[in-house]
């Protein structure tokens, strides 16, 4: 199941910032083990976009929960959960698997 993720800040930056080097430490680890596909702030910079992998919403928690600017209450979550249908060839499969590629 595929997760779009918008973060949206609920604290002053000065204390988003102060964080941010740790919240880039949980996104390089999730993005080494395949969890995180795409990530980064949102433009005008009010939160960030995550895209995720995750096998059900239950993984996706857990994963959020560890990250910084949810220990420190500095974001609020919209999450949609998605099955893709279909693909541009380039997307990899493992991340779509029943996604006709076009």
């Amino acid at each position: 199941m595929l997760y779009a993720i918008t973060l949206n800040y609920i604290r002053p930056m000065e204390e988003v910032e102060s964080h941010l080097d740790t919240h880039r430490d949980w996104l390089v680890e999730y993005t080494r083990q395949g969890r995180i596909l795409v990530a980064g702030p949102l433009e005008p910079r009010t939160g960030g976009f995550v895209l995720a992998a995750c096998d059900n919403r239950a993984e996706l928690d857990a994963m959020l929960e560890k990250d910084s600017f949810h220990v420190h209450k500095l974001v609020d979550y919209a999450i949609v959960a998605a099955t893709p249908a279909l693909r541009a060839g380039e997307f990899p499969a493992k991340w779509a698997p029943d996604a006709k590629a076009v």
